[in-house]
């Protein structure tokens, strides 16, 4: 069989091409807009069937350097850091604090269910994991960064498997939110309750984020500059004798900057540019991981892989319906929150926000839910997350 060595320059190339080839199809296919399939996880599953195809043929076999998917991470999730606002958390009321604690046990319970099944079937429990709040909550973007750690803990294949799990929760928690919401409001009349609210607290946040082009330089260093020092404190944390994601501690500190600035003013921190640059570089690791992936891994993990993530879908229409849509308050802003919550608590914020919208446009707007979802998903979320995946690898 024909080796091909392809080194870091030429990976990221291939990534941009099957980044342009996903954006492409995208765009053609109704069913890929529809439940918001990211272009890098279209693209590269292409390129990856197309690997497996010629793996199995015994014809060529690719070998990537893919030291820059490391690098996009720890960018991507020191952008994600930035985003830890404790004034906008306080700002939400109540409701946010109730929904965010909801998220955290949320996040605990599918890394639970994930290690019990699996000691159930017999498996590892780092296999249980690449189907728990990695793929689930944290999507592609967590799946390939906790992937290569569960390898390195001796976990062959565990990239392809959470990404595979990742891919699974982006369609199932897109089909379950607009009819789970949808059936709430009609089987408990629930419109009858829909009300206006101010939404002067999502507005004020969206005027902070408006991008001038001369700010991406200083955005870029902001991000540079807590990286680095985020290795310090990541160095710090390892001498605990638990096991971090490289990224954590640039997180720690561009939550701690992103805060000073808040209350201090001043070192203006350019959250419009960052969010920009965090997307950039997440969709390019994104493509370098997918494009890496070994589909043949997954062959006798099929049976086991489908259980697991059928078990994680049974208990996110249970956890939303019954215990989510009770505590938020049994009424219309609380169905849209069960339709958003499954779309970031198995996919992503954007499939959140396409399955809120879709109830939405049936009946009246939820300024609520339009707070809640996008505050929690896309700025606190993954920050939780990646503190709780942590503790449950430390702990097995």
């Amino acid at each position: 069989m024909l080796e091909l060595f392809i080194d870091k320059y030429q990976t990221l190339a291939i990534a941009v091409l099957v980044l342009l080839l996903g954006s492409f199809l995208r765009k053609r296919i109704r069913f890929l807009e529809r439940f918001c399939i990211p272009a890098p996880v279209i693209g590269g599953l292409l390129f990856a069937i197309l690997t497996l195809i010629l793996h199995t043929f015994g014809i060529v076999d690719f070998y990537f350097d893919d030291i820059l998917r490391e690098v996009c991470m720890v960018f991507f999730f020191t952008s994600v850091g930035f985003q830890a606002n404790i004034r906008v958390l306080k700002s939400g009321g109540k409701a946010l604090i109730v929904l965010l604690v909801l998220v955290a046990i949320l996040i605990v319970a599918q890394n639970g269910i994930a290690l019990g099944l699996s000691s159930a079937l017999g498996l590892d429990p780092l296999l249980g994991l690449c189907t728990g709040s990695i793929p689930m909550v944290g999507g592609h973007g967590t799946a390939g960064a906790f992937g290569p750690i569960l390898e390195d803990l001796g976990l062959d294949g565990a990239t392809t498997v959470a990404t595979a799990a990742a891919t699974f929760g982006l369609i199932a928690g897109s089909l379950m939110g607009g009819p789970l919401g949808n059936g709430l409001i009609k089987r408990k009349n629930l419109l009858a309750t829909a009300s206006k609210e101010d939404d002067t607290v999502l507005l004020e946040e969206e005027e902070k984020h408006v991008r001038l082009h001369t700010n991406y330089a200083p955005a870029v260093f902001q991000l540079v500059l807590a990286v680095g020092l985020g290795t310090v404190v990541s160095m710090l944390l390892a001498k605990t004798g638990m096991t971090f994601p490289v990224y954590i501690g640039a997180m720690i500190v561009a939550a701690v900057m992103r805060n000073i600035d808040e209350y201090t003013g001043r070192l203006h921190i350019h959250m419009g540019e960052i969010n920009d640059l965090g997307g950039i570089c997440l969709t390019l690791f994104l493509g370098i991981a997918m494009i890496t992936l070994k589909l043949w891994q997954l062959a006798s993990l099929a049976l086991p892989l489908i259980i697991l993530l059928l078990g994680q879908t049974l208990f996110m229409l249970v956890y939303t319906a019954f215990v989510v849509f009770n505590v938020m308050g049994r009424d219309y802003d609380a169905a849209v929150i069960v339709s958003g919550t499954c779309g970031f608590g198995m996919g992503a914020t954007p499939n959140a926000m396409a399955n809120m919208q879709a109830v939405c446009d049936r009946y009246v707007p939820s300024i609520k839910a339009y707070i809640l979802i996008p505050i929690i998903g896309g700025l606190f979320a993954d920050f939780i997350n990646s503190l709780v995946i942590t503790f449950f690898i430390n702990l097995v």
